[in-house]
């Protein structure tokens, strides 16, 4: 049997990332899984759950505590949450977000005054973050994005749109991914932050996915948008620079969640073969599921020491863009194999959309696509080789 319980790996965790471990296992078992069917037919979770999530320290884990944080700069409790959110089978709470897409902005490219603005609600929930790079008419290309800021003297005019932006529909804070100069190609692209209310600033329906349906994924449209100059996240022109800096995290946070969705659905189909029987026997005990699940669970076992490696790394501050790159591409690619395999032994059941294993298969395909394609992320490994 694999390690029910605990998925990174114990001796890796402190006495104090278990007990925070134990504080999400609860929250995220009596708070989001009770309510996931409802959320699913909404189309997204409640902004109640969002202050509920604060008000137990869940966000800004790495924000200082006079900013309304934990001050714990120690990817583990990030790893942990994702975890805990698998666990209870809700992909819908964009928690990871906030706290691995957002947060990580705000803390390094922000002035004393916009921290003070902005961290103490995004840490309580109050405010709900989003970033917004893709567009329409592309994704992977930053540097080819086509949002305009005009520089107005004491504010920007912003126009254009953005699409797939998770929590799109949810967010109260939006980091905005805008050209300044258009002549400038990668160097005149600014990160703007674009605030609930502001004129012109629209959003679309929510888009109908194929999976993670209790996630608001919307369309974003900006139409002579008024930014005031303090909304400048950094400095004009350095935004395809930030953007590059912060990938690392981005692509490690799903990483994380392909690793404890390997554990999870192999879990349950380890305990489905033991359970399930055919002529006569546990259909674990023939050759073949049982070969299927050996590889699997030695799949997994590689997976998880490579993460778990990967997470350190990260805390030192050492994990190169290449490394996560090889995270993201390997253990989400890895993710929807497993998925399907386990789904097979789970026979016509695993086609039952109650069933977890049938959700899982659906929610796990836009892995390998968002956070950059596989294909891309074997070009940066590619790149770093030399080529």
């Amino acid at each position: 049997m694999t390690k029910k319980g605990n998925y990174m790996k114990k001796e890796n965790l402190t006495d104090e990332h278990l007990i925070f471990q134990d504080a999400a296992k609860a929250f995220f078992e009596k708070e989001m899984k009770p309510n996931n069917e409802q959320w699913e037919k909404d189309g997204m979770v409640s902004r109640d759950i969002w202050l509920k999530a604060g008000s137990n320290n869940f966000f800004g884990i790495d924000v200082p505590e006079e900013y309304g944080g934990m001050g714990l700069d120690d990817y583990r409790y990030n790893t942990i949450l994702i975890e805990e959110s698998v666990k209870a089978e809700n992909p819908g709470f964009g928690h990871s977000v906030q706290n691995d897409l957002v947060v990580p902005y705000l803390l390094r490219h922000t002035t004393e005054e916009q921290k003070k603005r902005w961290l103490p609600k995004i840490c309580s929930g109050e405010t709900i973050g989003a970033l917004a790079m893709t567009e329409p008419g592309g994704g992977s290309d930053v540097a080819a994005i086509k949002t305009l800021a005009k520089d107005m003297g004491d504010h920007f005019l912003v126009n254009g749109s953005k699409s797939f932006i998770t929590n799109g529909l949810l967010a109260d804070l939006v980091i905005v991914a805008c050209k300044t100069d258009s002549k400038a190609g990668a160097h005149g692209i600014s990160l703007i932050i674009l605030e609930r209310g502001m004129e012109g600033f629209e959003r679309g329906n929510k888009l109908d996915k194929i999976g993670q349906v209790g996630q608001d994924t919307a369309e974003l449209f900006f139409k002579d948008v008024k930014v005031p100059k303090e909304n400048l996240l950094g400095e004009e022109g350095k935004g395809f620079y930030y953007m590059m800096e912060s990938l690392p995290k981005e692509r490690l946070s799903i990483a994380a969640g392909a690793i404890a969705v390997i554990e999870f659905v192999l879990d349950l189909t380890i305990q489905y073969c033991h359970d399930r029987k055919a002529f006569g026997q546990k259909i674990g005990s023939f050759q073949n599921s049982k070969f299927k699940l050996a590889e699997m669970t030695t799949e997994a076992e590689i997976g998880r020491t490579f993460y778990d490696q990967c997470v350190f790394e990260l805390n030192e501050k050492k994990l190169t863009p290449e490394k996560a790159a090889m995270a993201k591409w390997w253990l989400t690619e890895l993710e929807l194999k497993i998925v399907d395999q386990c789904l097979q032994l789970h026979g016509g059941y695993g086609y039952i959309k109650e069933y977890p294993i049938a959700k899982a298969y659906l929610n796990s395909r836009v892995q390998t696509i968002y956070g950059g394609t596989t294909e891309i992320m074997k070009e940066i490994i590619g790149k770093s080789l030399g080529f």
